[in-house]
């Protein structure tokens, strides 16, 4: 019996790996997603009526301030991540 040739192994190459970031912008990146995570992981540093923000209490606003500052750090963290790419 012939093997037909669409039948034989051919050796995929595997993607190639993207370069490795430099060591501070890895570090800076990190630092920057890491930041909300943990003030909002302190509960106790913000579980607490006063002050209050247009009659928020300050658990909630700021909670929401953190909804909007955290998209703000994640883009800063993509676009060095992008910068560092380009070298």
């Amino acid at each position: 019996m012939s093997s037909a040739p669409e039948d034989e192994m051919v050796p995929v190459q595997p993607p190639a790996r993207p370069p490795r970031l430099p060591i501070g912008v890895g570090i800076a990146v990190a630092v920057l997603l890491a930041i909300p995570c943990i003030a909002l992981a302190a509960v106790p540093t913000y579980s607490s009526e006063t002050p209050k923000l247009f009659g928020w209490p300050f658990f909630y606003w700021y909670q929401v301030m953190w909804v909007l500052i955290t998209p703000v750090l994640t883009i800063a963290a993509y676009l060095l991540i992008k910068k560092a790419g380009r070298r």
